[in-house]
């Protein structure tokens, strides 16, 4: 049983990175193997619109054809008997390198058939944590939800599930002297990092803790 987890911020230690390691912590006290990858670590495209995955007895029919950094990730993913996602909320959508991973992990699946149907061979469950500095409600009125949505669904339909975590209003420097920040009260982002992220670390694990147990079975 092995999780694979894939971070799509550009920081190794802070608040998407610290949830995708809690969310393995919960997969290896099941047993699981688990793996954390940074996106920001590899050199890569989106996709190219090769359509080398749609080729009729292609070499590269279901698989991506591009070969660069992505691809030894793509074979993990393959392989991998769950994956959860993270990344920051850029612009009301996730990072540019996330979005790129998935559109290659995505479309090399989706077959151009009735059903949208889907060349993975296994039902495995895909998680993806969410971070932004916005709270739930302002994400619901800036219409975060309609873009992160579709993400989700895409995911469901080429691997038979996925699930969100949203963590909002998160602490964004360690120090907000040092920066233009007029917009937010540093006293209330502190004690939101003691008092709710501990709690979102806790539904990290508890994810990954349900993934391994389910994919155990």
């Amino acid at each position: 049983m092995h999780v694979l987890a894939v971070n799509g911020s550009p920081r190794k230690n802070w608040n998407t990175a610290i949830l995708l390691n809690k969310a393995l912590e919960g997969a290896a006290s099941e047993g699981a193997g688990t793996e954390l990858i940074h996106l920001y670590d590899l050199t890569f495209k989106g996709c190219i619109s090769c359509f080398g995955c749609k080729l009729k007895a292609g070499k590269s029919y279901g698989k991506c054809a591009l070969k660069d950094g992505l691809t030894p990730l793509l074979e993990k993913a393959e392989n991998a008997d769950a994956i959860i996602l993270g990344s920051p909320i850029y612009l009301g959508n996730v990072t540019g390198e996330m979005r790129s991973f998935i559109e290659r992990l995505v479309f090399q699946y989706l077959v151009y058939d009735a059903n949208h149907s889907s060349l993975f061979k296994r039902k495995i469950p895909v998680g993806f944590i969410y971070t932004m500095n916005v709270s739930e409600d302002r994400m619901k009125a800036m219409g975060y939800m309609q873009n992160l949505d579709g993400t989700e669904m895409a995911l469901a339909r080429i691997f038979g599930s996925s699930e969100p975590l949203y963590v909002n209003d998160t602490y964004q420097f360690a120090d907000y002297s040092k920066y233009v920040t007029t917009a937010f009260n540093e006293a209330d982002k502190a004690k939101r990092r003691k008092e709710i992220f501990p709690v979102d670390c806790r539904k990290a694990f508890a994810m990954g803790k349900r993934f391994a147990s389910s994919s155990a079975v």
